[in-house]
């Protein structure tokens, strides 16, 4: 388990949206795909940020809903891993910021990275129950 690497378990395909899609169709694509967040990204295909559940509530709280786009009301700080993070540093790096899944982005290709997948914490957990399960 612990030389497992991200790769080997994230989900892969992370739902994105363009950064001036409105924020509205944001929110209709997250109730589709039935996810709590996507990553927005520029016409090159790096990510620019990502957009949550709370993200789209904080909007629609400040009634910008209707008349924002993606880039308004993203988080640009993106927490993120490379691919080939192993499973143990992945668990380390969720405690220690708190958080609950981690965008994988690709290695650094030209001037940016680009999604590849998502790991979360249940992920990780999954794993964990497995190997538990193989040693005893």
């Amino acid at each position: 388990m612990k030389q497992k690497m991200v790769r080997d378990v994230m989900t892969r395909g992370v739902v994105t949206v363009s950064w001036d899609v409105p924020a509205i169709e944001v929110a209709k694509t997250m109730a589709e795909y039935n996810v709590s967040a996507v990553a927005v990204v520029y016409p090159d295909g790096s990510v620019a940020g990502v957009i949550s559940e709370m993200d789209i509530l904080e909007a629609y709280e400040r009634m910008q809903l209707e008349h924002a786009v993606a880039e308004d009301i993203m988080t640009p700080h993106i927490e993120s891993l490379k691919p080939t993070t192993t499973l143990e540093e992945a668990a380390r790096h969720m405690v220690k910021r708190r958080v609950h899944r981690l965008l994988v982005l690709s290695e650094r290709m030209g001037c940016g990275t680009r999604p590849v997948g998502v790991i979360s914490a249940s992920d990780i957990i999954k794993e964990i129950a497995k190997s538990l399960g193989e040693t005893t």
